[in-house]
């Protein structure tokens, strides 16, 4: 067996790039790249889910495609997946509405039919099923637009809401850029109504975090939270008090990711204040913002801030009440693999892997298909003190 085939699928291309003799800059030239987006590639920050990438690398190095794929990619899984992903990125590159120009289908659904498949859509993914939501956003995409087209005051709230659901999709998949995309077309759609652009600044945070621009996550969050808070907190709906809250959240993440514990701290704690008002049970604006939620997030604050003793704490107390079964299963699943890293950082590789095999029971997609869960499922089950289960489960997904 080659010394490669026991690497990851970013760490294999580094290998095979070091055995051509190349520089990062002279392969990515190779390829049309930047060398920034080979490093991320061989980091394993940046995930390789594009058949057509993947061939396109194959041959630059002049090695077979299967090379590459051979252990933690299957291939079948990758082509499906990537297909859904290229017929998004299709999807969000039409500019029919802007330019006035009618789409080539000119076939339009019912509003209220389309508003039904959007909500379906939405607990599709917050049920963790990302292959089926794959399947259906394009065509939601095309059928909403063409809705705005026709009336376009009608259709903007769920134009916005379409936009969202593609930018948690995508983010979730590994794919920035095209979460960028999407986020900035809810920013652009909900121009002029505060309440819609506080919800679509929700997945703008978590899409510059993703890319790493925390200070544009800060900046984005709060100007959009403190232009919808209520004057007085307690004279706030629970829908304002909801988007409000989760972009202090998103906020507090972003602060986080700075380092900036003190005002990660404040603006953890003047969510909470929302929060209680709001109560645990409920959705507004597809937030799952609550006391439970918030509580969540100061674990995955504290990650980032580097304890992850303090992480854990805050995972084992809050997992424990019953309002941590109110949550999405998609909230859960995201925060399960926090948690995983979290243990794996205190040096518990046994709780990293429970957590893991909760993540796979209860989210199997989770795992399957979002780029970060396999990422701290192969440094767990790279750790010779990880448990049989995780080793058996990053065996069956191919993960090394």
């Amino acid at each position: 067996m080659d010394s490669s085939d026991l690497l990851p699928v970013g760490r294999r291309v580094a290998y095979w790039r070091g055995r051509r003799k190349l520089s990062q800059q002279v392969f990515a030239d190779r390829l049309g790249k930047s060398k920034s987006w080979v490093d991320k590639v061989e980091r394993g920050v940046r995930s390789l889910d594009k058949v057509s990438t993947l061939r396109d690398i194959a041959a630059a190095l002049r090695i077979d495609t299967a090379v590459l794929l051979s252990r933690d990619v299957q291939p079948a899984a990758v082509a499906e997946r990537a297909e859904g992903v290229e017929r998004i990125r299709e999807a969000l590159s039409t500019y029919e509405i802007a330019l006035g120009r009618p789409p080539a289908r000119r076939v339009v659904l019912p509003a209220d039919r389309l508003a039904r498949d959007v909500e379906h859509a939405w607990v599709m993914f917050q049920h963790a099923r990302y292959p089926q939501v794959i399947a259906v956003v394009p065509g939601l995409l095309a059928g909403v637009q063409r809705v705005v087209a026709d009336d376009s005051g009608w259709g903007r709230p769920l134009l916005v809401e379409v936009y969202r659901l593609a930018a948690s999709l995508v983010v979730k998949l590994g794919e920035v850029d095209l979460g960028w995309l999407a986020a900035d077309r809810a920013m652009a759609a909900a121009t002029g109504d505060p309440v819609l652009v506080a919800a679509a600044a929700v997945q703008l945070g978590q899409v510059f975090r993703a890319s790493g621009r925390a200070r544009a996550a800060l900046s984005a969050t709060l100007a959009a939270a403190y232009r919808i808070a209520p004057p007085d907190p307690g004279d706030g709906s629970p829908g304002a008090l909801s988007l409000c809250g989760t972009l202090l959240v998103q906020a507090a993440l972003a602060a986080a990711r700075r380092g900036d514990d003190h005002a990660t701290a404040e603006l953890l704690d003047e969510a909470a204040g929302m929060a209680a008002r709001v109560g645990d049970g409920h959705d507004h604006h597809r937030t799952a913002f609550g006391p439970t939620a918030v509580d969540l997030a100061r674990a995955a604050a504290a990650l980032d801030l580097g304890d992850a003793s303090e992480a854990v704490a805050w995972h084992e107390r809050t997992t424990k009440r019953d309002a941590w079964r109110w949550l999405p299963v998609e909230h859960r699943a995201a925060h399960l693999v926090d948690a995983a890293r979290a243990y794996a950082q205190a040096g518990d590789p046994v709780g990293a892997g429970r957590v893991l095999v909760d993540v796979d029971r209860m989210a199997p997609a989770e795992v399957r298909h979002r780029p970060a869960a396999r990422e701290v499922l192969a440094q767990v089950a790279r750790d010779p003190h990880a448990p049989a289960t995780i080793i058996r489960l990053a065996a069956a997904l191919g993960v090394t």
